[in-house]
């Protein structure tokens, strides 16, 4: 849901008792684009939030307390000089546009009592802070300053006249249904009436356009020269039930959500609206506590997903970075393995050196080691003697042998890079909190992926006597405490789920009892699960079993795949090889389930998640 003019005009009339008559105690600002006033009323402190972001322009009430910049940004001195220890009088909308006046008294530096402005224009990424003298209508500052450079309609600076945005030329709220009539008529019969309602009426969104149709028992395809005289009636009493603030005895704001599981609401309403039916919605006391829970969600959501991508692109370019390795690797190997086939042509030679004579360029030989004893034809350098000319062919099999020697383990530790990043790609994607992203983060951190300014450094010092040896410097990540994902089992058992391959590690090689049993996508990346088992308990219920499967596969690279490969076995048969990269282990024995996890069953074994402890 856009904040529209509506929505604003509603959140005025709910937040000018609390406002109206505040003094000022303070003023700060946290972001660049964002002003907060500490205000007093008699029933306590409040705090206002002002933003004028691109993507969230709004103001509401809010408890969040971000931290401030060491020295106050130009716009935040000005207002403090101007409003701190000043009065809100008034807090008023002009025909549901979206631009909210606060009118404020306070004293200047002569001890005269004046009249400010402040008005928050909310217009996308033109949105901004104007400070207002109302007497001579100048402007006193600008949270965004800009001159006819960026904008031919008004300057925004120092000392200019104000000009409020530019009319859309709407209408505001019509109470007369003739005059509402007339107005829908002078667009084109074949417009659909949503476009036609956002077009020509103040204040209505695209999805409040949408809702006044629905609310009307219309399609929101239906166009104009479609209504007769009972829809164009029903439209509005719609419009009217929604678009006028003072025909609504009482809110009833709502939040949405896409599924039963935690997640960031997808929009926000005043009263509920029937195109949302299908999701999930919670009620809430008031407008301001919806458009707070809606836009903290917002911010969260855009701070999680600028962490995960910077972390991401540097898991991407090591990905990268090794897949090239193992490339190059392969080729060599590849080059190296057709190489091989020099030793016989040495031997061949060897055999042969009586039939070569000086200076030829090739020869043909008779091949002993085909049972056919086929010829074989094999080029000379003829300015080298034959045993040279064999002795050059052992060379290039001897080469070609080490670089095999050489190049196996390589291939393998580049794999196992390349698996290993791999799983923190899908712990990457798979993490909804700030604290799970910060724990990979930590792990980056600990295999020299990325540096930390908060790392400790060790350095060994050699001996006496050792001379040689060369001092060391280890890195360690700063600690982190473990709290993994816990799920209740429809048989009431507990299931544990690692987050990330820290987690992975700490439930099987540390939490899990040896009798426990552990379980993991076949060979893709994923977390590790763990059913803790009473002693004496070989295997839990078969219920138990499945649903522990069924997250293993959800909380992996296989999710929303079918007929997933999960092995399970006891953590006794868990071994970590020595220099494994976090997450990583290998076990012998174990039993495999083929599982397709059913929607119901793994929609009821999310919303059983409990907090760690």
């Amino acid at each position: 849901m856009a904040l529209d003019g509506v929505t604003l005009a509603y959140l005025v009339k709910e937040l000018a008792p609390q406002l109206i008559g505040a003094r000022i105690d303070k003023i700060h600002q946290p972001e660049k684009d964002e002003i907060h006033f500490q205000v007093r009323q008699q029933q306590g402190s409040l705090r206002l939030l002002l933003s004028t972001s691109a993507t969230s322009a709004r103001f509401h009430l809010t408890q969040e307390n971000k931290k401030n910049p060491t020295s106050p940004p130009m716009f935040c001195m000005i207002l403090r000089k101007h409003l701190e220890g000043g009065k809100i009088t008034s807090l008023h909308q002009s025909e549901l546009e979206r631009v909210i006046t606060f009118d404020v008294q306070n004293y200047n530096d002569r001890g005269d009592l004046v009249a400010l402005q402040l008005h928050l224009e909310i217009m996308g990424k033109h949105s901004n802070l104007i400070l207002v003298d109302p007497m001579t209508n100048t402007i006193l500052d600008g949270l965004k300053r800009y001159s006819h450079a960026l904008s031919r309609f008004r300057e925004v600076l120092p000392g200019r006249i104000y000009l409020a945005p530019p009319s859309q030329g709407k209408r505001p709220p019509l109470a007369d249904e003739e005059l509402w009539r007339q107005t829908l008529y002078e667009e084109n019969l074949d417009h659909p009436v949503t476009g036609v309602l956002l077009a020509r009426f103040a204040g209505i969104s695209p999805e409040l356009a949408r809702e006044i149709v629905i609310r009307a028992g219309l399609t929101t395809e239906i166009r104009l020269d479609q209504c007769g005289e009972i829809e164009f009636s029903r439209l509005f009493q719609a419009y009217r039930r929604l678009s006028d603030p003072e025909g609504v005895p009482a809110l009833q704001p709502c939040l949405y959500y896409k599924s039963a599981l935690p997640s960031p609401p997808t929009a926000f309403t005043f009263t509920p609206f029937q195109q949302y039916q299908e999701l999930r919605r919670e009620t809430v006391p008031s407008l301001n506590d919806a458009i707070l829970g809606f836009y903290q969600s917002k911010s969260t959501n855009n701070t999680l997903e600028s962490k995960r991508g910077s972390l991401r692109k540097v898991v991407q370019e090591q990905h990268t970075h090794f897949s090239k390795k193992l490339k190059i690797y392969d080729e060599a190997a590849t080059s190296a393995q057709s190489g091989l086939a020099y030793q016989k042509w040495g031997e061949l030679l060897t055999a042969n050196l009586y039939n070569i004579s000086q200076g030829a360029t090739e020869v043909t030989v008779e091949d002993y080691y085909d049972s056919s004893l086929s010829t074989m034809t094999i080029p000379l350098n003829p300015h080298l003697s034959p045993i040279d000319n064999a002795q050059r062919y052992y060379k290039r099999y001897n080469k070609a042998k080490a670089t095999l020697r050489q190049t196996k383990p390589l291939q393998a530790a580049a794999l196992e890079e390349m698996k290993y990043l791999a799983s923190l790609l899908v712990s990457l994607d798979q993490a909804s909190t700030l604290a799970e992203l910060d724990e990979i983060h930590v792990e980056l951190i600990g295999q020299g992926y990325v540096t930390g300014k908060h790392l400790k450094k060790d350095t060994f010092k050699p001996k006496k006597g050792r001379l040689n040896a060369k001092p060391k410097a280890k890195v360690k990540a700063p600690k982190v405490s473990i709290h993994p994902r816990v799920y209740r089992s429809s048989q009431g058992r507990v299931i544990l789920v690692g987050k990330n391959n820290a987690q992975n590690d700490w439930l099987s090689l540390h939490k899990g009892k040896p009798n426990d049993l552990w379980l993991h996508v076949k060979v893709i990346p994923g977390s590790h699960v763990l059913i803790p088992l009473e002693e004496g308990e070989e295997f839990p219920d078969d219920a138990t079993l499945e649903e522990a499967a069924a997250l293993a596969i959800y909380y992996s690279q296989a999710r929303g795949s079918s007929q997933v490969a999960v092995d399970y076995t006891h953590v006794k048969q868990l071994k970590k090889p020595n220099s494994a990269k976090p997450g990583m282990v290998i076990y012998e024995q174990n039993w495999t389930l083929y599982l397709t996890p059913k929607p119901e069953i793994l929609e009821q074994l999310l919303t059983s998640e409990e907090l760690s402890e």
